[in-house]
């Protein structure tokens, strides 16, 4: 399979691609232990996008796999879940950070959040600003689920140069975060690099 585009992205920083139905769309975490958080949005309806929710509902599972399709607030597949070349550990849970979040934590009104690079992403795509967030799928982030419901923060355990890959099931834009979190330790307290390479079939 041929690359025909990659985007590298900057540690706290977004980017996207337009991708066409069919296309595969490989996610790579460059240097390991890096968050990726995926959204993903139909190109011929901007009120169309990928939601976690609705993929929990039709997969009947709170983390996705290998074979998995993801839905969109209209339930239907955008994505297809290809190849994990990565120990397989990947978050459906958790909201996209943003100033609220940081502000909790006690930084800087002007920290980086997924919240901020998805929309710039999404405006610099020509869609436009949607004017929220959507819940993310959070790619490489660990969050196990203890048998009382409660949930932990852990590093990330991908290497580097570890990748996942989604194939296109609809024409779509794709925004990829490196998340900017180095609060807590899901990024193991440094962000760093991701990347996006989109192949033929």
């Amino acid at each position: 399979m041929t690359v025909i585009e990659r985007v590298d992205i900057a540690p706290r920083t977004g980017g996207f691609v337009r991708v066409a139905a069919g296309r595969l769309v490989t996610v790579v975490d460059v240097d390991g232990g890096q968050v990726a958080d995926l959204y993903a949005w139909s190109a011929d309806d901007p009120t169309e996008y990928l939601s976690a929710q609705h993929t929990r509902a039709i997969t009947d599972s709170l983390f996705p796999a290998v074979g998995d399709d993801f839905y969109t607030n209209r339930r239907r597949p955008i994505l297809h879940f290809e190849r994990d070349d990565t120990p397989g550990v990947h978050d459906m849970l958790i909201a996209s950070c943003d100033a609220e979040r940081y502000a909790l934590l006690g930084c800087d009104p002007d920290h980086a959040s997924c919240s901020d690079n998805f929309r710039a992403a999404m405006a610099a795509s020509g869609i436009g600003d949607p004017g929220f967030t959507p819940q993310s799928v959070n790619l490489f982030m660990a969050i196990p689920v203890d048998a009382d419901g409660g949930l932990s923060w852990e590093p990330a355990v991908t290497r580097p140069g570890d990748s996942l890959t989604l194939r296109a099931l609809m024409d779509c834009v794709i925004v990829v975060s490196a998340c900017p979190q180095d609060v807590i330790p899901i990024n193991n307290l440094d962000p760093t690099r991701v990347a996006i390479e989109v192949r033929d079939q």
